[in-house]
């Protein structure tokens, strides 16, 4: 085990983290400007098209609403980096990873909006749903289905396997710290729980999800905004800490520097998952009227990752002691820091939280899994020993280490990222494309609706011709 865990340290040290670092933030400045910064002068649109009627009304018939898909993409990305990434990223990197954080975040909402729009653009209709993302584009408008296979395999391991042991790991430490539970009494109790709602379909997890991510979030967001609002004295010094460590003379000399950029995009792109491929998997399955309506929902969801719920949590861990050099595992910080504001039972409220947003990423990575083995092959038998494979990665995960499960995820995620980038470059042509005739639409005073031949090759895009349009609306 020791030998495996230096192979994979080693490989996201040296090779995929630097690799990553530089074509995140590139790309992203990219789109950023090849869209005219769509992720900031579109922010009220996007609050319009959350709850687009169309969508609500549409979704029992294909499909999941603009909102359930939101929260599905939600579910996967507010957990264990929001709360126990965010921990470890400032007690590796420093408070300066939390700006390197902000900046993936406003950089990242393009690529985030760019991958989702090729979603739908890209997806296919089936009986009740429709299926997509990054594997589809890769095969319809890149007409590179090998590709597509690649992404697919590496995308079910990463997602469905690594990280949801990351999430099981995460409730694990939180609990066993904090009620001092046996950590295979826990494997248990998360293996009953993730069956009942896997084993019942696509509804069944947006259903759960849609609850419990708003909820948990609001509560959360409640919680912290008190221990700040409490605190509200500190917060300049700790917007100074911040700065100071991401750019300061010191930590460019110490090394430091390095390492709160490096832990800084590794955290954020694992919370926000901007660019990695993932969100646009559950992007594709909204009923929606425009591709663009989808895209600048998960462009809403990468600010309301990082930019809310990762600085709540920073702000706090900031404002408490002992995290420096703190020999508390990720989200054992996060309970810490807690604790000291409000008193222990803070540190039981953090317990519960992660466990709903880890068992709830649990799930919406599941659905990952589940969306590409269909791109591969529909087989009712892969997908029992998917849906298997998944069960013991959590338990896999409430036992293993720390170190372990993370530096796993980080080298797979690289991986996934990388490939799926190269995809959406390739593409980000025809996301423009979209994107402008969206744009005419609104100045006409329209609700935008999408048809393919606006495209100068609408080849490989099996949805959106005029006759399906017209019958769905």
């Amino acid at each position: 085990m020791s030998t495996f865990h230096d192979l994979v340290a080693f490989l996201d040290e040296q090779i995929v983290s630097h690799i990553l670092v530089v074509v995140l933030i590139g790309l992203g400045l990219i789109f950023s400007f090849g869209t005219k910064f769509v992720q900031f002068r579109l922010l009220p649109e996007m609050f319009r098209v959350i709850f687009d009627k169309r969508a609500v009304s549409a979704s029992g018939k294909k499909g999941t609403s603009s909102f359930q898909a939101f929260a599905i993409s939600a579910a996967a990305r507010v957990g264990t980096g929001n709360m126990a990434g965010v921990a470890t990223a400032i007690g590796m990197g420093g408070p300066g990873a939390l700006f390197w954080m902000w900046m993936l975040a406003l950089v990242g909402a393009a690529t985030g909006f760019v991958e989702s729009t090729l979603a739908q653009v890209y997806k296919i209709p089936d009986k009740n749903q429709y299926y997509g993302g990054p594997a589809y584009y890769m095969e319809k408008g890149l007409n590179q289905r090998w590709v597509g296979i690649i992404f697919a395999v590496v995308i079910i391991f990463t997602y469905g396997l690594v990280f949801n042991s990351v999430q099981s790991n995460t409730i694990s430490l939180a609990f066993s710290g904090q009620f001092h539970m046996s950590k295979y009494l826990i494997a248990g109790i998360l293996f009953i729980l993730s069956a009942i709602v896997i084993f019942g379909g696509l509804k069944s997890i947006a259903n759960v999800t849609q609850i419990i991510v708003p909820v948990m979030a609001i509560l959360y967001i409640i919680v912290a905004a008190v221990i700040l609002i409490v605190n509200v004295n500190l917060i300049p010094d700790m917007f100074r800490l911040i700065f100071q460590n991401a750019f300061g003379i010191k930590e460019v000399a110490g090394g430091g520097f390095g390492a709160a950029i490096s832990f800084g995009i590794k955290r954020g792109l694992f919370s926000n998952e901007a660019g990695m491929g993932s969100a646009p998997n559950a992007a594709a399955t909204a009923e929606v009227s425009h591709p663009v309506k989808q895209g600048l929902i998960q462009a809403l969801g990468v600010f309301f990752d990082t930019i809310l719920v990762c600085s709540a949590t920073g702000f706090i861990i900031l404002s408490s002691s002992g995290y420096a050099g703190s020999k508390l595992d990720g989200i054992q910080l996060t309970q810490n820091a807690f604790a000291q504001h409000l008193g222990d039972w803070a540190g039981i409220f953090v317990a519960v939280s992660i466990f709903l947003f880890a068992y709830s990423s649990i799930l919406g990575n599941y659905y990952y899994g589940e969306n590409n083995i269909s791109y591969i092959k529909k087989n009712k038998t892969g997908l029992f020993i998917y849906r298997i494979a998944v069960l013991l990665m959590v338990i896999f995960g409430a036992l293993a280490s720390f170190d372990l499960v993370w530096d796993m995820a980080d080298v797979t995620m690289g991986v996934m990222a990388l490939i799926n980038l190269y995809a959406v470059t390739r593409l980000f042509p025809v996301a423009r494309k979209v994107l402008q005739d969206y744009m005419r639409q609104r100045k006409e005073k329209k609700d935008p609706v999408f048809y393919k031949d606006v495209l100068d090759d609408d080849n490989g895009i099996v949805y959106w011709d005029r006759e399906t349009m017209n019958k769905d609306a």
